[in-house]
């Protein structure tokens, strides 16, 4: 059974002002099969933590450990977390001009597996992954996320889910930004991804509106770039009722 391990991870970045740290020393294990919801309010280091795991460069990892099956991640390129099972699907997705979806993915396809797909399969794949989230075919030969909506961008991220087959997805807010109808289209296809694969999930999200769609076995609450509790599902319904207030003025104290 494959595992994604951090631990007392702890990481800075340059701003204007200075170094700051974002990321004081967190521990998390996520096994493959398991569903991980990270929430907080802004500024608590959930995407931080997201875009470390991929390898981001602007984020400076200064103690801690990222470990997949044993493997230090953290000694890896970003294209090799994405070949050894690392996929991270970005709150906000960038355009990519010039590149047809259709292109970039049997590029990412063939770049992970180590071999291109049989053309005959991996059309019939795109097309019924594509069908499954109600994405129109002609999007297939625009080019990458390309005058998208914020809704089809992040079907876009899921179609790339489902195709790649990673082990591990981190899900940086994929809800943000959908109306009802596209937030359940594109939660079916993340557990769909997740029962043809068995992959292990970390789903960042300020809300408990897509936790309704994919349940979580777990639930971890981020403040000042710690995990300051953690729990079952019933931990995200008492966050929706309750707030952060509490956490941040004994964080506050605690300062």
């Amino acid at each position: 059974m494959s595992v994604l391990e951090i631990k007392n991870l702890h990481v800075n970045v340059e701003t204007d002002q200075g170094t700051r740290e974002i990321l004081r020393g967190v521990d998390l294990v996520i096994n493959e099969g398991e569903i991980h919801a990270i929430m907080g309010p802004n500024g608590s280091g959930k995407s931080t933590l997201a875009y470390t795991i991929a390898g981001h460069p602007k984020y400076t990892v200064v103690g801690g450990e990222i470990l997949l099956d044993g493997e230090n991640v953290l000694e890896m390129s970003v294209d090799e977390r994405a070949r050894v099972g690392l996929f991270l699907a970005m709150q906000y997705p960038v355009e990519i001009p010039g590149v047809t979806v259709t292109n970039f993915l049997r590029t990412a396809k063939t770049a992970i597996d180590g071999e291109a797909p049989s053309v005959r399969t991996w059309v019939k794949d795109v097309r019924e992954s594509m069908k499954n989230l109600k994405m129109d075919s002609a999007f297939a030969e625009r080019n990458v996320n390309e005058g998208f909506s914020g809704g089809e961008k992040k079907r876009n991220e899921i179609l790339q889910l489902e195709l790649l087959k990673p082990k591990f997805a981190v899900l940086d807010e994929t809800d943000s930004g959908l109306d009802v109808d596209a937030l359940k289209i594109v939660s079916e296809g993340v557990n769909r991804a997740k029962a043809n694969t068995g992959l292990g999930i970390l789903l960042i999200t300020h809300y408990t509106r897509i936790l309704r769609y994919i349940k979580p076995d777990f639930v971890h609450v981020f403040v000042a770039g710690r995990i300051a509790e953690q729990g079952g599902p019933e931990l995200a319904d008492r966050l929706e009722e309750e707030g952060y207030d509490r956490y941040q003025v004994a964080e506050s104290a605690a300062e």
